[in-house]
């Protein structure tokens, strides 16, 4: 029997299966990638017999490798918050899918494993910029204010270091980074002893400080769009700028487009924060476009199209 662990290389897909592996430590396949590469059930060569846990992908975009093994008669755990569309009637899907938008993988499997590792799923909140609902969950933590912001920080960074457009533009390749909490059930432990966590700290800082100087393409009351170079800062900032635009201003929606070395690009977008709706619906008016109600994207925007999505973006939010 093989096991395989197929998660987002994001915060939310990491800590996910942090929790669920410190709970039940299992030897396993990881198989995962930069956070917008998610079509990742299609790389699994599971038999009957075998273990599929699948960790903050859509179940919609992953359908026919779910179906796959699912005749084969694969056991499949599915952990989700995105938009899933019909789920699969199958003895063999465990599907824990939950689409509201103050939620995260990480805290379907918090609720999973009965708060047994609340901090990592309040760094996974964090990382998916649902500060409110992070606080709200550390709550029986007792944490001081100085702790939370360092959970807040850790979210960050993981989340920042799953954006690129291949692994080549990351710090760390997601299945590294995993490997690298591993050995720490307390994230505290985690940022105080690993050299990781002041690598991607210098590296955020670096490439917070040069988006900071980009200005907006389209700034209107209720929405603003910025473009960034074919570089790799920009690809690896795209979401994490975007989390800290919609904090800025929670009554405007935002889109961070990165171009491509193909010429296309690659579009972050963030829904208000005060209604944290939209986001979804609006990707998916485009080739290669999805995501959750509350922050969505597109892989790849044709750049003919660019003008087409601003204009979809005001529309969307008016």
């Amino acid at each position: 029997m093989a096991d395989f662990d197929v998660f987002n290389g994001d915060a939310d897909g990491i800590c996910a299966l942090h929790q669920l592996r410190l709970a039940e430590p299992r030897e396993s396949h990881l198989v995962t990638g930069v956070k917008r590469d998610i079509n990742l059930l299609q790389r699994v060569d599971a038999q009957s017999g075998d273990r599929v846990t699948v960790l903050d992908i859509s179940l919609d975009k992953n359908r026919d490798g779910l179906v796959r093994l699912l005749d084969r008669g694969v056991q499949v755990d599915y952990f989700d918050h995105h938009f899933a569309g019909e789920i699969p009637d199958s003895p063999h899907l465990n599907a824990q899918i939950d689409l509201a938008g103050d939620v995260c993988t990480g805290l379907i499997v918090n609720h999973h494993l009965k708060g047994a590792f609340l901090p990592w799923a309040v760094t996974a909140l964090f990382g998916d910029n649902l500060h409110d609902t992070a606080r709200q969950s550390a709550a029986p933590l007792n944490l001081d204010a100085d702790q939370l912001n360092q959970l807040e920080t850790l979210g960050t960074l993981l989340n920042y270091n799953g954006y690129g457009s291949t692994l080549d533009d990351l710090y760390f390749p997601p299945d590294q980074l995993y490997r690298k909490l591993q050995p720490y059930a307390d994230p505290f432990e985690f940022i105080a002893a690993d050299q990781t966590f002041q690598q991607l700290s210098d590296g955020f800082q670096s490439d917070m400080t040069r988006a900071q100087q980009v200005d907006p393409v389209l700034e209107t009351a209720h929405c603003a769009a910025f473009s960034f170079p074919n570089e790799a800062f920009s690809r690896r900032v795209s979401g994490v700028y975007s989390n800290q635009l919609a904090r800025d201003n929670p009554q405007r929606a935002h889109a961070l487009a990165s171009l491509l070395p193909s010429g296309d690009y690659l579009v972050s977008v963030r829904a208000p924060l005060e209604t944290k709706v939209g986001a979804d619906d609006l990707c998916r008016q485009f080739p290669t476009g999805g995501g959750r109600k509350a922050a969505a994207g597109i892989n790849q925007l044709p750049a003919d199209q660019f003008q087409a999505f601003l204009d979809a973006m005001q529309k969307q939010f008016s």
